[in-house]
């Protein structure tokens, strides 16, 4: 079946300034459903929070699949589910219904798709006797449910055991969630499919991707497993990979700060198989706000399997940011389009340094509301015999936040001119060493004298 799912979490969807992260990725890879009959069981979730549009997608969805599962046996869309290979049908809303058994006429399996109604309450035990019950236990084929919901459990008690018999059984679970509007429980869906989760479980909060969905899952099938995998995942310059933990299978190597090499020999040739890889990330500080972690994630292997990765966002919080020096005034300078060339008096430009310019940033841990404070920046240059020559002082008064808490303050950009002189440097490209060294303290205080009585 090649890759039938891949998938890039983190660990927490917000951190401070400076904070930490875990990045997990994900694979699952299925034998070849031509050479391995596989009987599967789509299970359609036709509760009372489907109706309108959530349920038209569905079907759609549903029969994008039919139609790459019976391409994928007998490598044409006859209408027919070739290669010893089945489906069945089977939806649920209160109670659950065998809307089919195990068969492969195409057009049976659509209609039974199309006359779907949404009705009822969440009833996700049922479904799951209901699908365990349509395969023959003296069958050699592999056994899939595909299960899809869209809310909680609301009838017929807690479905886990029956799914948990079902994998006892040798039954992959993979479950689509989509966020309806009472919300969805995630762990209980993790619980329900095979492991490891995060290669079963596809959770969306947009009914338009549930079509993508199906077809990802069933697009592989006709791929035999996968192997000589190598995947490269770059985070963004706001990142560097601190650490990489072994994988469940595999090797990955740190290639640089930035980028983590993930090799698998092999990937469910023989049965389905799941794979996860976690490395730890830390931000550099510089950015904020909701920052796309990917830069660029590469997949390949042997087989030419197709992944489709997720890019999450995290939001980074760097609390209040000042900029106590501006920058110079730019110039603005036109040119008409036609123009070859033009001479343009920029004004008069002050000779500021000669040498070169180190901007410094710091960060003021814990800074109360309300409460200015004064910061001193100091710079030296350490020689070869490692003696410290002044190199200028700065101090500024940091304006008070106003936020509820006491809470971070990042200043940018404190500018410091370094110019070439005999203690220092005869080139401009020779190798300098400054130290700097900072002093703040609360310019506001609440404090007053004791009354004299």
């Amino acid at each position: 079946m090649g890759i039938t799912y891949s998938n890039k979490e983190l660990s927490t969807d917000s951190i401070s300034c400076g904070g930490s992260f875990k990045i997990k990725l994900s694979l699952t890879a299925e034998p070849d459903i031509a050479d391995n009959p596989t009987d599967i069981v789509l299970i359609l979730d036709r509760s009372g929070s489907m109706r309108g549009s959530p349920l038209a997608s569905l079907k759609a969805g549903a029969k994008t699949f039919i139609d790459i599962i019976d391409e994928a046996t007998d490598s044409s869309q006859d209408g027919q589910i070739g290669g010893g290979s089945h489906i069945g049908i089977v939806s649920f809303a209160t109670t659950a219904a065998q809307d089919t058994q195990l068969i492969t006429s195409v057009a049976d399996l659509k209609a039974a798709v199309d006359s779907l109604t949404a009705n009822g309450n969440t009833n996700h035990r049922d479904a799951f006797e209901k699908a365990l019950a349509l395969f023959d236990p003296q069958s050699t084929n592999a056994k899939v449910m595909v299960m899809f919901t869209d809310g909680n459990t609301t009838a017929g008690g807690d479905p886990e055991p029956v799914a948990a018999a079902a994998k006892a059984q040798g039954v992959t679970i993979y479950v689509i969630g989509l966020v309806g509007s009472d919300g969805i429980d995630i762990q209980a869906l993790n619980s329900w499919a095979s492991s490891p989760p995060s290669s079963y479980v596809a959770i969306t909060p947009d009914e338009e991707e549930l079509e993508k969905l199906f077809e990802d899952l069933a697009q592989n099938i006709s791929k035999p497993g996968a192997t000589d995998i190598v995947l490269r995942d770059t985070v963004s310059p706001c990142f560097r990979i601190t650490s990489v933990s072994a994988p469940t299978k595999g090797t990955a190597t740190l290639v640089d700060q930035s980028t983590v090499e993930w090799k698998i020999a092999s990937l469910g040739v023989s049965g389905s198989e799941g794979a996860e890889l976690e490395f730890d990330v830390q931000h550099l500080g510089q950015c904020s706000g909701d920052i796309e972690v990917n830069a660029d994630l590469d997949y390949s292997d042997a087989e030419g399997n197709s992944t489709d990765f997720p890019s999450p966002v995290i939001n980074v919080d760097c609390g209040t940011v000042i900029t106590p020096e501006e920058c110079p005034e730019p110039v603005d300078i036109e040119i008409d389009g036609c123009d070859d060339f033009i001479e343009y008096d920029a004004g008069d430009v002050e000779l500021s340094s000669q040498g070169r310019i180190l901007l410094l940033d710091a960060t003021l841990r814990g800074v109360c509301p309300n409460r200015r404070v004064a910061l001193a920046a100091i710079v030296t240059e350490v020689d070869d015999q490692g003696v410290e020559h002044k190199r200028g002082v700065k101090t500024m008064t940091i304006p008070a936040h106003t936020s509820a808490s006491c809470r971070d303050v990042l200043v940018r950009c404190i500018k410091f001119v370094l110019p070439e002189d005999e203690t220092a440097a005869v080139s401009l490209c020779t190798e300098r060493h400054f130290r700097a060294r900072f002093i703040a303290h609360y310019i506001d205080s609440d404090y007053e004298c004791c009354p004299i009585l």
